[in-house]
């Protein structure tokens, strides 16, 4: 993993407990002075930061709390998201305390704030360019009622913000990110390993853009770079579009289990994206799919790969 574009700076991530934003802000220590911010309810998870060298400072964005971080911060990779179910406290989470934040880093060179595909109101097997209708693309999932909503709230803050502070900003809309540590491809393993269907939409296939940690990585200093005032809006999902089954087909072939899948109208519909402006602006991603899943595997489950 490599931080071409990224040395010696100050640099503020937040959900640094996540999946996504953990193992970034360890490979971004390596060469800068790194800020994790989260509610750090995960002790192991701030053990393994804090001895890879990243600052831990807890903030609590729903009461608008970020005073602890330092405001001379170079740049702010925004990846903590409130999911939890109320819709009071998430919009006051996601979008009131994205608020605060970026007041707070008004000064920064540039802000990336991590959103998600989940923001495109579901149109089947349209292929989503940034210029896409909104709406809500979670409802049908119970446990995650309040995610699109809120990402598309939290966008129109990051806008405000960006305007109000002249801060540079880029919106990145965030396809499935994978790695060594796990994902949503992850999980479908997992299920298959203990003898479950995996979900899928009835009007098959399921088309998404799954983005490997690595590319993620490889991926910021260029979102970093084309933050603009107004925002910068684009896709970030991996080159290739990926069915769920066709991964879970892979993935099962890798460890020796044969796929079964359950279509249902209850899950979220295909949300496969136009990645044009994020070639035009970032480039293509470099780990091809199967490779990524074949590490993931491996990772994950060593003895069980054929």
């Amino acid at each position: 993993m490599t931080t071409d574009g990224l040395q010696g700076k100050r640099i503020v991530v937040t959900g640094v407990t996540g999946q996504v934003a953990r193992p970034l802000a360890l490979a971004l220590a390596k060469e800068n002075e790194v800020f994790g911010a989260a509610r750090f309810g995960d002790q192991a998870a701030k053990t393994e930061l804090e001895h890879g060298a990243v600052h831990c400072v807890p903030i609590d964005l729903l009461a608008g709390d970020v005073a602890a971080l330092p405001r001379d911060a170079d740049y702010v990779l925004h990846f903590a998201v409130a999911k939890s179910n109320d819709w009071e406290k998430d919009l006051r989470a996601n979008s009131g305390g994205l608020a605060y934040l970026m007041e707070h880093h008004q000064g920064a060179t540039a802000f990336l704030h991590c959103s998600s595909t989940a923001v495109y109101k579901p149109e089947g097997h349209r292929a989503f360019d940034e210029d896409a209708p909104l709406g809500d693309n979670h409802g049908v999932w119970p446990f995650l009622r309040t995610y699109s909503i809120c990402k598309i709230a939290a966008e129109g803050t990051a806008r405000w913000a960006a305007d109000r502070y002249g801060l540079p900003t880029t919106i990145a809309r965030l396809s499935v990110p994978y790695g060594d540590g796990g994902g949503w491809p992850a999980i479908h393993l997992h299920m298959m390993l203990s003898g479950h269907a995996v979900p899928v939409h009835v009007d098959a296939p399921s088309v998404y853009h799954p983005l490997h940690a690595d590319d993620i990585l490889a991926m910021v200093p260029k979102l970093l770079a084309v933050a603009d005032v107004p925002a910068t809006t684009v896709n970030w999902g991996g080159s290739e579009a990926v069915s769920i089954e066709e991964w879970c087909s892979y993935l099962a072939e890798l460890v020796g289990i044969e796929p079964r899948f359950e279509p249902t109208a209850n899950t979220i519909d295909s949300v496969a994206i136009d990645p044009t402006r994020m070639h035009a602006l970032i480039g293509r991603t470099t780990v091809p799919w199967r490779d990524g899943m074949r590490r993931m595997v491996q990772a994950l489950h060593p003895d069980k790969v054929q």
